[in-house]
């Protein structure tokens, strides 16, 4: 005997369904990491219901919400981060190492070294990151952006006087 479930609720393996669905968009393959036999069935089945397409779409937010966060924060780091890892690469008695183990370049673009043996080193531009941080303030509603706008005009102003 098959037990019903009520309308709206969700077993164990139908959320990660919808997790792996979430992350890959691919119901068969979601199906069968889930557990399901006859995935391509199972996925079919399950996109057919609207409470596991509510989970979906839950989890597609979060996920958006998550990936925003994570490049905010990434921004910051590029505008307000420390480069003196990055500096110290450049006086290292023994020369350019190829490990960087240790070493914060986060905020770093590009290393090359020419062949007059030279080192250059790149950094992502703290400028523009400032006006994504600014853009990302703006988008969200938060005060943050008068901040970030006053702080950028300040840069501007900096620049144009030298």
């Amino acid at each position: 005997m098959r037990l019903r479930r009520k309308t709206g609720s969700m077993t164990a393996r139908e959320k990660r369904f919808c997790e792996l669905y979430s992350a890959g968009g691919d119901a068969p393959a979601a199906a069968a990491g889930a557990g399901y036999g006859e995935p391509e069935k199972a996925g079919a089945s399950l996109l057919s219901r609207d409470e596991i397409n509510a989970e979906i779409s839950s989890l597609y937010e979060k996920r958006l919400k998550n990936a925003k966060q994570k490049a905010f924060a990434g921004y910051e780091r590029i505008a307000f981060g420390s480069v003196n890892d990055a500096v110290k690469l450049l006086f290292e008695d023994e020369g350019f190492r190829t490990d960087s183990e240790g070493y914060d370049l986060f905020n770093v673009a590009e290393i090359k070294r020419p062949k007059e043996g030279a080192l250059e080193i790149k950094f992502f531009d703290r400028l523009k990151a400032l006006e994504k941080l600014e853009q990302y303030g703006h988008e969200e509603g938060g005060g943050s952006s008068d901040f970030y706008r006053a702080l950028i005009g300040g840069i501007k102003d900096g620049d144009e006087q030298e």
